[in-house]
């Protein structure tokens, strides 16, 4: 039976596999995210969630299989349409990867360095224009935290870099934001905070929300669609309400030797 959709699919996933080495990391994966979703993937260490997020940033490619992101199918894509694609996909990675040496503004400003040139991008971080400042700006003071537009980054708290973060995702202007675990090093308070902010720019401007989660609560909570992953495979694919306490006891509970591995996946 043909699968179709009611929006556009801003990813595909047919078959796809991953290994790093010779160890597997994702397996025979089919999943396919339409334009404008919220999706939670939850799953122990090591279960395949960063490598899926990895794989639908196009920053690893797929070992075997087919991946199509944003209507383009990446073993064809290459060169400036590839780089155009990878410019319309936000990542918040878990360990933020600001630059704590630089100003707010300049942080959030290199979320558009993938359609400038490198005198561009330099310009825009000694340079920058009246009308680009406002921009960045307008978002933080969305965020809450308009006052830091020019604090040096390393002098914010926790929660207000995840912000910082978050900022330079918007003002990328994507499709689709891809968040690995970005609340796994605040207090749970802040962390639902920014989960909800993810959830609710995601539902304002339309833009496809994946996030890696390990707190259960939080995704049931705000997420319609919950993917569960253990040992690169899919467990289940459903919203929460059709998923009860066995199934995530059966995701959770690990083997001694999975205890053991490192679990980086």
């Amino acid at each position: 039976m043909k699968i179709t959709h009611k929006h556009p699919v801003t990813f595909s996933l047919e078959s796809a596999e991953r290994y790093y080495e010779n160890t597997p990391a994702l397996n025979s994966t089919t999943i396919s995210i339409e334009q404008g979703e919220r999706v939670a993937i939850v799953g122990p260490s090591g279960s395949g969630k960063t490598t899926l997020l990895s794989l639908f940033n196009s920053t690893v490619q797929a070992s075997s299989g087919k991946i199509t992101i944003l209507g383009n199918e990446l073993e064809k894509t290459s060169g400036k349409t590839l780089k155009k694609i990878r410019s319309k996909i936000a990542t918040i990675p878990q360990n933020l990867a600001l630059v704590d040496s630089l100003r707010v503004w300049q942080n959030i400003i290199t979320g558009q360095i993938g359609n400038r040139g490198f005198f561009g991008n330099l310009i825009d971080l000694i340079f920058p224009s009246k009308n680009k400042i406002l921009k960045i700006h307008s978002i933080l003071e969305r965020l809450g935290i308009d006052e830091k537009l020019f604090a040096t980054t390393s002098n914010l708290s926790g929660g207000q870099k995840q912000r910082v973060a978050l900022a330079r995702a918007i003002y990328q202007n994507p499709q689709a934001i891809l968040a690995d675990e970005p609340v796994s090093s605040v207090d749970p308070a802040r962390a639902e905070n920014l989960v909800q902010l993810l959830n609710q720019i995601s539902e304002e401007e339309n833009i496809t929300l994946v996030m890696s989660l390990h707190n259960l609560e939080l995704a049931q909570a705000h997420f319609p669609r919950l993917i569960g992953l253990r040992n690169g495979e899919v467990q289940f694919d459903s919203n929460p309400e059709e998923l009860n306490e066995s199934k995530f006891k059966e995701l959770y509970t690990l083997s001694e030797r999975e205890i053991l591995d490192d679990g980086k996946c």
